[in-house]
């Protein structure tokens, strides 16, 4: 049977909470948000239940904590993909598909976080503290600031406000198609087994992408023609 040992010090309680975290990610890689469970992740990270819940005070908490690590890996990536794709010489159409191609590729090659973030509204908030849930909401809220700035410095023809919006658009986007591009065993085999269903079958980085350029392009145009 494990000892647990109470950490003595401020170095080994940020080891422990970098333990619970780094298990809960290894989880992520290997299953969906609803089947990571307090108990295993205990397991996994070595330590007590309880001794879990004297770092963080629930399941969601240790998520959340994680898709605001997530989250802040993937800004400092696409800052660097975005550099790397984006023409600030093409005309503005193009470096809106540019954009929404980067920001597409860039969300599909991370799994785990659009995993928690399409869980984000519907289970990780739901049993927290206010005290986690403030915390949280201000760390989304800068990152979606964050996200604005990226897009505005690739398309400067949008208004500030306007490239606020359409970062909080892709996130809630990213929440939503990712559930509904990664079905079912049931519903894949309805898919394979009827041609007419399986059109409506959706690939992610396309539609996000397509989405994602569709809404630039009306949100410069709605600069162009204000409604009256």
């Amino acid at each position: 049977m494990a000892v647990f040992q109470r950490a003595r010090n401020q170095e080994q309680r940020e080891a422990r909470r970098q333990a619970i975290l780094g298990a809960a990610a290894v989880m992520l890689a290997e299953m969906p948000v609803a089947e990571v469970t307090l108990n295993e992740l205990s397991r996994r990270a070595g330590l007590a239940k309880s001794n879990v819940l004297r770092y963080f005070e629930s399941r969601e908490a240790v998520l959340l904590e994680l898709l605001d690590s997530a989250w802040q890996d993937w800004l400092a990536q696409l800052d660097e993909d975005l550099a790397d794709t984006v023409d600030p010489a093409a005309p503005v159409n193009g470096r809106c598909g540019q954009l929404a191609a980067a920001v597409a590729a860039s969300l599909a090659a991370r799994p785990m976080l659009c995993d928690l973030i399409s869980a984000q509204a519907a289970v990780l908030e739901r049993n927290v503290s206010p005290q986690v849930a403030a915390q949280y909401k201000r760390a989304s809220m800068a990152g979606i600031g964050a996200l604005g700035s990226l897009i505005l410095r690739c398309v400067p023809e949008l208004t500030e406000p306007d490239a606020v919006k359409l970062a909080g658009a892709t996130i809630m986007i990213t929440g939503a198609l990712w559930p509904h591009t990664h079905p079912s065993a049931a519903m894949l085999a309805a898919y394979d087994a009827d041609p007419e269903l399986a059109a409506m079958r959706l690939d992610f980085t396309a539609t996000i992408r397509e989405v994602l350029d569709v809404m630039t392009a009306g949100l410069l145009a709605r600069q162009r023609c204000p409604a009256t």
